[in-house]
C-alpha cells in the first residue's frame, strides 16, 4: 500500500546514477565499453593486459619505456609468503576457490606493510601487490587441491603466461595465451557494478584496499554476477552433445527455467563484450579441439534469440574458454577477481579522490511503534 509520502524505491537501485567515474563508460544504447575512452574491443586486439591495467590506474596508455617498468615492478611482486602459501593448505577441500582468494586476500593484509595507510599513494603500491599475487595464490589453490606442489613464478613470463606456468607447469600455444589475456582485459572493468560498488562502498568509509578487494570479491562470488561463467560451463556439460542442445533449451524454456549466461542489467540489445570474446573462445576451441562446447554454445544462443530474443552476456563464451584452456570449471570466477582486481583498485583509488559516505536510505514498512512488553506479561 502506497500514498502520497511514500517516497519512489529503486529496487536494486535500478536507474539510480550514484557518482562520477572517469574509469569506464558502459553505453547501452550502442552497446559499448570504453575504458579511460578506448573501445575496449580495440584494446583487446591491439594491447596486453598490463597495459590495460596501467590504462586503468593511470589513464592513459603507457609508453614502452613505462610499460617494461609497470612489468618489472609487478613481476617483482608475484611471490606470495610460505605462511601464506601453508595457511592455503590447510583449507578445507572441500570449499569453494572463491573462498580460498577471499580469505587470502584477508591474510595478505595482515603481511602487507602498507594495510592501514589509506593515502593513494600506499593504495597504488598495495594494488600493483595484489595484482601480482592474487594469481599466485590462485596457482597455488589449484595445484594443492590436486595433489601438487606450488610452482614459482617466473619474473621473465608475461601475466598471463606465467599464469598457466604456475598452474600448470607450461605455456601453452601463444593464441591460448593470447585469447586468456582478452578474457582479463574483457572482465578487468564494467562500471558500478555489484562487486565495484561493493568495493567502492568500503572504501568510502575509509578502510583499506585490501578491505574493500574482499568486499568485492565477496559480491563476485555471487551467480547472478561473477559466477555466471561457472553456472554456464555446468549447464554446458549437462547438454552434454550439439545433438541435445536444442531439447535441452526448450525444455528449460517451457519450464520458465533460468538460463545462466544470459541477459544483462545494462544491455538490453547484446553484451559488447561477447562478440570479441566469442571470437577468441573459438581460435581456443581450434586449437584444443573442443569445437563441440562452441556448437552447443550456438545452438544454444539461437534458441534463446529466437524464443525469448535475450543476447548471451561475456560469461557465456567466457566460461567454455576457460575450460578449454585446461581450468577446473570452480576456478573460473576466481580467475575472474585476477582480472577485476584491477578495475576494483581504481575505483578505490578514485573513490578516496573526491570521498564522501556512501549511505543511502530505506522506506520502513515494518510495524508501528509500540510498546515494550515484559516478559512476565507475554506469557
Amino acid at each position: 500500500m502506497t500514498d502520497a509520502t511514500t517516497p519512489h524505491i529503486y529496487k536494486g537501485l535500478v536507474g539510480v546514477v550514484a557518482d562520477e567515474s572517469a574509469v569506464s563508460k558502459v553505453m547501452p544504447e550502442t552497446n559499448s565499453l570504453t575504458y579511460r575512452g578506448y573501445p575496449v574491443q580495440d584494446l583487446c586486439d591491439q594491447c596486453s593486459f598490463e597495459e590495460v591495467t596501467y590504462l586503468l590506474w593511470e589513464g592513459e596508455l603507457p609508453t614502452r619505456k613505462q610499460l617494461n617498468a609497470f612489468r618489472k615492478a609487478e613481476a617483482a611482486e608475484r611471490g606470495i609468503s610460505r605462511a601464506l602459501t601453508r595457511v592455503i593448505g590447510e583449507f578445507p577441500k572441500k570449499g569453494h576457490p572463491m573462498d580460498t582468494i577471499r580469505t587470502a586476500v584477508s591474510f595478505m593484509a595482515l603481511e602487507d606493510p602498507d594495510t592501514a595507510d589509506i593515502s593513494e599513494e600506499a593504495t597504488r603500491r598495495k594494488a600493483l601487490r595484489l595484482f601480482a599475487k592474487i594469481p599466485t595464490a590462485i596457482a597455488a589453490d589449484y595445484r594443492i587441491r590436486n595433489g601438487m606442489r606450488p610452482i614459482r613464478p617466473k619474473p621473465e613470463l608475461g601475466f598471463s603466461e606465467n599464469m598457466f606456468h604456475m598452474c600448470f607447469g607450461k605455456v601453452p600455444d601463444k593464441r591460448v595465451v593470447k585469447a586468456f589475456d582478452v578474457s582479463m582485459i574483457l572482465y578487468a572493468e564494467h562500471g558500478f557494478n555489484a562487486s565495484t560498488f561493493a568495493a567502492r562502498v568500503v572504501a568510502s568509509t575509509q578502510a583499506d584496499l585490501h578491505s574493500a578487494v574482499v568486499a568485492g570479491i565477496s559480491a563476485l562470488k555471487g551467480p547472478l554476477h561473477g559466477g555466471a561463467n561457472e553456472a554456464v560451463m555446468h549447464m554446458l556439460k549437462g547438454i552434454g552433445t550439439p545433438a541435445k542442445a536444442k531439447g535441452w533449451i526448450d525444455g528449460r524454456l517451457e519450464d520458465r527455467a533460468l538460463v545462466m549466461g544470459f541477459g544483462h542489467r545494462v544491455y538490453k540489445s547484446g553484451d559488447s563484450r561477447v562478440p570479441t570474446m566469442s571470437r577468441y573462445r573459438d581460435i581456443v576451441a581450434e586449437v584444443t579441439g573442443g569445437q563441440k562446447w562452441v556448437e552447443i554454445s550456438d545452438i544454444v544462443a539461437g534458441e534463446m534469440m529466437a524464443k525469448k530474443t535475450i543476447h548471451p552476456n561475456l560469461d557465456f563464451p567466457a566460461g567454455p574458454a576457460y575450460f578449454m584452456m585446461g581450468f577446473p570449471i570452480d576456478f573460473f570466477t576466481p580467475l575472474f577477481v585476477a582480472s577485476r582486481v584491477t578495475g576494483w583498485a581504481a575505483h578505490v583509488i578514485e573513490q578516496g579522490r573526491d570521498n564522501r559516505l556512501i549511505r543511502p536510505l530505506s522506506h520502513y514498512v515494518g510495524a508501528a511503534q509500540r510498546d515494550v512488553t515484559h516478559i512476565k506479561d507475554r506469557g
